[in-house]
């Protein structure tokens, strides 16, 4: 099954985009007022020197249109002077133009007078007309290498989720936005900069759908800042959402993307940068822009410093234009980039899948959207599992009826099915596949239990619930013991688990096997994992939430999850080209248009480990081409060597 891994490809010199998000530590956001030229050659070149190729600028909407049908002409001869600034150090920029939103405050001209951004048709005009005039402006100037439409929009527009627009009414400003960028002879790619908040990626409404606008854009760009309960979820978080916003099979560039150096070490500030750059690549990022390229140190008497102090420490320099150590990630990273030939690399194909249930992202009449947030905490989960188990899966949607052909597929802590998926599953079961399904009864108690037809007929069992009354799970420890071998699980062997979730989730599903044969039980003796075969392939079912549960505990990973995964992928055929005998690691592999391919090595372990990966062929230091047989990673390291 092939894997996204969509490239920019219009701007060569510049690509793929790795760089910094731009305010100049003379003003931030009133930089333009108080815009210094040497000071901004000065904060480019160190980027450029350490193997940026590109920034997102910002055209501070309040300063740069200050009249309905008025630019101010001397802030665009600065800006001018800005992108040759550009030129000179070798490198591109991203123009951004609705910039009402910036570090934790909105700024509004003067005359917009709380018209409505998206369905006030004047103050759309006057939205569009700027983004035009701009375009006019710098359109054939040899920086531009982007644009962005605004800086996150849904939290400017219309604050988050207070009273967010429909998908009809952003959509329609969308396509008045981007129209006008193009009216006026803009031919770089063109995006949104909401940052891809939107359904199809959290599983909330707010208006912006990735389907829905890709008709306009050119790339999705998301903004990655949530954090987690577990180092190793957080750690694949940013490339979990990449993989989410795919969803158009567009490139994919991590827009923004950061930590302040105010809540974070210094050494752990780098370690997030690391991670986050390697593993969102192994997501199918193909672009990074950090959040941002300095600190303001000077600017703490100023909004919105003075209410949002810990804003002035997010820059990869200081306030003095030293790296920090976010920069030097970059730099390695870049090195990296290099070394590989990026732009012409993509993602190995993978035969497993992991299944996206359609009720993350669709409406369907009387559903929940309470029923969201474990369908996405569940698959991330899964995902990190996933990687543990050196098993990179890709994600495949329901809602656009499962494209390709995966060996495995896998639905954790999945509750709900449509009925045309539940038959498609059962049909590639036939026809030789996996299929593993994790029981969840959900977290609320409206319908618990599963949300889709026959599971008895699908996984060969009788379920025996009581109509609206969740079996609890009443050890805090699951103990699942394997009564057969099971892949490299043998007889008798267990795997633990940690129990969690909420009165309705912490809840198991009592089964009787019929044409299944039980596998492994629980502490109880009580069916914990069934196997159905079915024509070629099988079915397997998991009577407990095992993702959900593992979601809702904190420091779990890596869990024994990824010991279960391992053995699907064993039982289904499914190829794991290079893997490591420990879950701290995990494997991937990227393909050359030439056929070399390159294998990403990533640990989540914080004490310095020494592994013998198995591959298919031998591993070979990427720089000196000497056979590796042993590799050492450090803390949270990363190793890239070739495959041959």
């Amino acid at each position: 099954m092939r894997r996204h891994s969509a490239h920019l490809t219009h701007d060569s010199a510049v690509l793929p985009w790795l760089g910094a998000n731009f305010w100049s530590r003379t003003g931030g956001p009133l930089m333009w007022r108080d815009y210094d030229p040497k000071t901004v050659r000065e904060e480019l070149e160190v980027l450029r020197e350490h193997g940026l190729t590109m920034t997102r600028s910002f055209f501070y909407w309040p300063d740069f249109h200050p009249e309905p049908h008025r630019i101010d002409e001397t802030l665009c001869e600065r800006f001018a002077d800005f992108l040759d600034a550009h030129t000179e150090a070798g490198m591109g920029t991203v123009p951004t133009f609705i910039v009402g939103h910036m570090s934790g405050e909105n700024w509004d001209p003067v005359w917009r007078g709380g018209r409505d951004l998206y369905e006030d048709v004047w103050m759309v005009g006057r939205q569009a007309w700027f983004a035009s005039q701009m375009t006019r402006r710098f359109k054939d100037h040899p920086a531009v290498t982007g644009w962005l439409i605004t800086n996150e929009m849904p939290g400017y527009g219309r604050v988050y989720q207070e009273n967010p627009p429909s998908s009809d009414v952003v959509t329609a400003w969308a396509q008045a936005m981007c129209n006008a960028v193009r009216a006026a002879g803009g031919t770089q790619p063109v995006s949104l900069g909401d940052g891809a908040w939107g359904i199809e990626v959290t599983g909330r409404d707010n208006g912006f759908s990735l389907r829905d606008t890709a008709e306009y854009v050119d790339f999705v760009g998301p903004h990655v800042y949530r954090s987690d309960t577990d180092r190793p979820r957080q750690h694949y978080r940013a490339a979990f959402e990449c993989e989410l916003a795919s969803v158009t099979q567009q490139p994919v560039v991590l827009e923004e993307f950061g930590l302040s150096t105010d809540t974070v070490s210094a050494e752990n500030a780098g370690i997030y940068y690391r991670q986050t750059l390697h593993n969102s690549l192994l997501g199918g990022a193909t672009g990074w822009i950090a959040w941002n390229n300095t600190d303001y140190d000077d600017l703490w008497d100023r909004s919105p410093y003075d209410h949002h102090p810990f804003e002035m420490h997010f820059g990869i320099t200081d306030s003095e234009g030293a790296p920090k150590a976010p920069l030097l990630e970059l730099a390695a990273f870049a090195d990296v980039l290099e070394a590989v030939d990026f732009p012409r690399c993509r993602r190995a194909d993978t035969d497993a899948a992991l299944v996206v249930p359609a009720f993350l992202e669709r409406g369907y009449p009387y559903s929940r959207p309470a029923d969201r947030p474990l369908i996405f905490t569940s698959l991330h989960q899964a995902y990190v599992a996933a990687r543990a188990a050196d098993l990179p899966a890709g994600l495949v949607r329901e809602a656009d009826h499962l494209p390709g052909h995966a060996k495995l597929y896998l639905l954790p802590a999945t509750r709900q099915l449509t009925a045309r998926t539940r038959r498609e599953l059962a049909r590639r079961a036939e026809e030789g596949a996996t299929v593993y399904l994790s029981f969840c009864s959900g977290e609320h108690p409206g319908t618990r239990g599963p949300w889709f037809d026959d599971l008895d007929g699908l996984f060969g069992v009788e379920l025996q619930l009581s109509y609206g009354v969740a079996e609890p799970i009443t050890d805090d420890v699951l103990e699942m013991t394997f009564t057969e071998d099971f892949g490299p699980l043998a007889a008798g062997e267990t795997l633990t688990f940690p129990v969690a979730g909420n009165e309705d989730s912490r809840a198991y599903l009592p089964v009787v096997p019929r044409d299944a044969r039980v596998v492994a039980v629980d502490g109880h003796g009580r069916p914990a994992l069934l196997v159905r075969e079915t024509g070629s392939g099988r079915t397997v079912l998991a009577t407990y939430p095992l993702e959900h549960m593992a979601a809702r505990t904190a420091r779990v990973n890596p869990e024994q999850t990824h010991r279960l995964y391992a053995a699907l992928a064993d039982l289904a055929g499914a190829d794991r080209p290079v893997t490591v005998d420990s879950p701290f690691v995990g494997a991937d592999l990227l393909v050359h248009e030439d056929g070399r391919r390159f294998v990403w090595l990533v640990s989540q372990s914080a004490e310095e480990l020494t592994v013998r990966p198995r591959a298919v062929g031998t591993l070979h230091d990427v720089t000196s081409g000497e056979q590796v047989t042993d590799v050492r990673l450090a803390p949270y390291g990363v190793v890239v060597l070739e495959l041959t």
